[in-house]
């Protein structure tokens, strides 16, 4: 399985930040919206990745503030990516090496999505629960054996 059977399922909806946008309204966006992060954006590119953890951060630094900080300031400038084509096993890995919830999707430069542990996850489960629903079904319909063995 790949990366783009998460995306045909989830959808192409994207939330981007630009670097220069104070963090405060990007945190209120993450809110408002109830997603977890935001690709940062910049002429284009993806510069970086801002998440739950950055803005809890950044808070916590602060004394419970976030004052005028921008993303650019707090947001993670080397996120981990995969592709399209990216097996799930494989993001699985990367994900677990770097404690990573988000990921951004892209093809060579263009962004294609944002798929999260828990898409990860949901689909890991929902391919388990199919292939065991095939083997029960085959060990149903196990034939009969009919009593005489082939002679060798």
């Amino acid at each position: 399985m790949k990366v783009t059977d998460i995306l045909r399922v989830k959808g192409n909806t994207l939330y981007t930040v630009s670097p220069d946008q104070p963090l405060a309204d990007a945190a209120r966006t993450m809110s408002e919206m109830d997603i977890g992060s935001l690709v940062v954006m910049e002429h284009g590119d993806l510069v970086g990745m801002l998440t739950f953890r950055e803005v809890i951060n950044a808070v916590v630094a602060n004394g419970g503030s976030l004052d005028n900080r921008h993303v650019r300031s707090v947001m993670d400038d080397a996120p981990l990516t995969c592709t399209p084509g990216t097996e799930i096993d494989e993001v699985r890995r990367m994900m677990l090496q770097r404690h990573a919830r988000y990921m951004p999707v892209l093809e060579r430069r263009t962004l294609m999505g944002v798929i999260s542990f828990y898409d990860v996850a949901k689909t890991v489960v929902e391919a388990q629960d199919f292939e065991n629903r095939m083997l029960k079904a085959y060990i149903r319909d196990w034939p009969e054996e009919s009593g005489t063995q082939p002679k060798a």
